[in-house]
């Protein structure tokens, strides 16, 4: 069963039967914004462009590279984007990821001891406006789900109301383990650069 994260919670990427997860997926889920006409009669959906982007680091905290939208693979090969994602879900929660990124441990460069995934809002919107983004860890590949691990809600609550950066959480490598902390919080940054810039200085 997968594990429902809470903000701040740490675990080990180990699965029930003790084997360690290598081959991960962080699949990022939103919705775009409902706004109601003229007495609240008529609606429409408004786009929501949000940015998911994977930040790694070394043992010393110095960057190494970013993985984005405009950079879909790590150097290694060992990250991958799926894509940009421009709308969110247009219908409602779908289920589905609107943007996936793939990390295989097994490929990673020895000297990357983070992994910090980060959310943009590209055109300005506010988190307290989205109806809902939340990330899952699962194995599998951005268009099959073998096993979900752990899955988390990661735009809930009035802290995150005019907001348009968050840190979703960080993979870290601790006593040659690879564990993951469930970070949720808004950054009053508003570029990627900045955003990264706030995990190196406050979540590592």
């Amino acid at each position: 069963m997968a594990i429902n994260l809470q903000k701040g919670q740490r675990i080990s990427l180990e699965k029930s039967n003790g084997a360690k997860l290598q081959n991960i997926c962080v699949g990022i889920n939103w919705g775009a914004i409902e706004k109601k006409g003229l007495f609240g009669m008529s609606k429409s959906k408004e786009a929501v462009d949000l940015d998911g982007s994977c930040a790694l680091f070394n043992e010393q905290k110095q960057l190494q590279e970013v993985v984005y939208f405009g950079n879909l693979r790590s150097q290694d090969g060992s990250i991958r984007h799926s894509g940009d994602d421009l709308t969110g879900d247009m219908n409602g929660n779908d289920g589905l990821d609107n943007e996936v990124i793939t990390v295989d441990l097994s490929r990673l460069n020895p000297s990357v001891n983070y992994v910090a995934f980060v959310l943009n809002s590209f055109r300005g919107h506010d988190f307290g406006t989205i109806p809902f983004a939340s990330i899952r860890i699962y194995e599998g590949t951005p268009s099959r789900v073998n096993e979900v691990f752990a899955t988390y809600d990661i735009a809930s609550g009035p802290g995150f109301a005019g907001h348009v950066s968050m840190v979703m959480g960080v993979f870290y490598r601790k006593n040659g383990e690879w564990k993951f902390n469930a970070i949720g919080e808004p950054t009053r940054d508003r570029k990627l650069q900045e955003t990264v810039d706030t995990v190196s200085r406050q979540y590592l």
